[in-house]
C-alpha cells in the first residue's frame, strides 16, 4: 500500500481510544431493584401526565449542566425533600444534563470532559455519569437529560425517565430516529429560530419506525430497527426574535399537533430564549405559565427551569480549585433559595385553583 493510499482515511483523526461496551459498564455498575422501580414508575407517571390522566405539572429542574457530582447529589437531596412537600401539584424531575451542545466551542459536559481540562476522558465520564445517576435514582428521584450523542444513551438509558432533544438537533434525522427507539418519553424543543413546526414534525417522525446504524450492548456495529415512540411532546424555548411562551404560542403548538394527528402536550422552557438569555427572568416566565395553567389556556404539561445551589454562572479556568461550589459552568441558573420560593409560590397558586 502506498503512502498516498494510507492518507485517504482518518486524515484528521488524532487518536482512536477503545472503550468497554455498554454491557460491561452496566454489569460493573448494575441497576438495583430500587433504581429500576424508580425509573419504571417515573416513566409511567410521565406518560399519564402526557395523556392528562395525572393532573400534576411536570417540573424538570436542575443545573444547566452537571460538572460536580457532589454538588449534584446535594441538589438532588434537596429536591427529594421538596417533592415530599409539593408532590400533590408537581412531579419533580431532576435535570441531569451530562452532555452540552456548543454554538462554537466550549466545555462539552461531564461525559465528554469529566476532568474539566480538555483531556476528554470519556471512559471516565461515562463511568462517573452512570454512578451518579444510580445514586440520584436510588433517592427515588427521577432524572431527565438531553440526548446529544447517539451512542452514549446505550450506557445510561436504563436510568433516564425523560429525554429531550435540543433546538439545534430537533431537525436532525439522527436524533429523530434515536428518539423513536428509546424507552422513555421524549420532548422536542422548537428550532433556534423559534419555529414550532419543526418540533411537531420531529414528534411525528419519532412516532414512526426507523432503521439506523448504532451499537448493541456488546459494542458491535448494528442496524437498529425501532418500533416508534408514541410518547413525545413539544417544548417551547423561544427563538432568536422573541419568546414563545405566551397564550398564542401555546394555542398554536396545540393546533399544529392536532393537525399532525398528535396528542397535544406542551412544555415551557422558562430559560434560554424565553428568558431572553437572563436566568433571572425565569421567575417571570414561570409565573406566567402557572397563570396559564390556572386559566386552562392549553395543554401545558410541564415546565423546565435551570436552577443550581447558587445563582449565576462561572468561567472555567485552568485553576479548577478556584471553582465555586454549586455554580453553573454553562448557562446561568437561579439559586436554591429562589428555587424553593418559586416552587412554593407556584404550588400555592395551583392549590388555590383546586380549592
Amino acid at each position: 500500500m502506498t503512502n498516498n493510499m494510507r492518507r485517504v482515511a482518518n486524515v484528521h483523526v488524532r487518536e482512536l481510544t477503545p472503550f468497554r461496551p455498554p454491557r460491561e459498564l452496566k454489569e460493573a455498575l448494575p441497576l438495583t431493584d430500587e433504581v429500576a422501580r424508580t425509573v419504571a414508575e417515573s416513566r409511567a407517571t410521565i406518560r399519564r401526565i402526557l395523556r392528562r390522566e395525572d393532573p400534576r405539572l411536570m417540573v424538570v429542574i436542575g443545573p444547566c449542566s452537571i460538572h460536580d457530582p457532589a454538588a449534584a447529589l446535594d441538589y438532588a437531596r434537596r429536591l427529594v425533600a421538596l417533592q415530599a412537600t409539593l408532590g400533590d401539584q408537581f412531579f419533580l424531575i431532576m435535570r441531569a444534563y451530562l452532555e452540552k451542545p456548543r454554538t462554537t466551542v466550549g466545555w462539552r459536559g461531564l461525559i465528554n470532559d469529566p476532568h474539566l481540562d480538555g483531556s476528554f476522558d470519556m471512559a471516565a465520564g461515562l463511568t462517573i455519569a452512570r454512578r451518579l445517576l444510580l445514586e440520584i435514582n436510588a433517592m427515588g428521584l427521577s432524572v431527565a437529560t438531553e440526548m446529544l450523542d447517539p451512542i452514549s444513551p446505550q450506557y445510561i438509558d436504563d436510568q433516564i425517565s425523560l429525554g429531550s432533544i435540543g433546538a439545534r438537533t430537533t431537525e436532525a434525522q439522527t436524533h429523530r430516529a434515536l428518539a423513536s427507539g428509546v424507552s422513555m418519553p421524549v420532548g422536542f424543543k422548537n428550532g433556534t429560530d423559534g419555529g414550532i413546526q419543526v418540533a411537531v414534525n420531529a414528534c411525528v417522525a419519532a412516532a414512526g419506525q426507523h432503521s439506523f446504524l448504532g451499537i448493541d450492548e456488546d459494542g458491535r456495529s448494528s442496524v437498529v430497527k425501532t418500533t416508534g415512540n408514541p410518547d413525545s411532546f413539544v417544548i417551547l424555548r423561544g427563538g432568536r426574535a422573541e419568546p414563545n411562551y405566551y397564550d398564542e404560542h401555546v394555542v398554536q403548538a396545540a393546533r399544529l399537533m392536532r393537525e399532525a394527528h398528535l396528542r397535544p402536550a406542551v412544555m415551557i422552557d422558562c430559560s434560554h430564549a424565553n428568558a431572553s438569555g437572563d436566568f433571572r427572568r425565569q421567575e417571570a416566565v414561570m409565573h406566567t405559565v402557572i397563570d396559564q395553567v390556572v386559566r386552562k389556556v392549553g395543554p401545558i404539561i410541564g415546565v423546565m427551569i435551570e436552577s443550581n445551589l447558587s445563582e449565576g454562572k462561572q468561567t472555567l479556568t485552568a485553576d479548577r480549585s478556584a471553582l465555586r461550589y454549586g455554580v453553573s459552568l454553562t448557562d446561568g441558573c437561579i439559586g436554591w433559595e429562589t428555587t424553593e420560593r418559586l416552587l412554593h409560590e407556584a404550588h400555592l397558586a395551583l392549590a388555590r385553583r383546586d380549592a
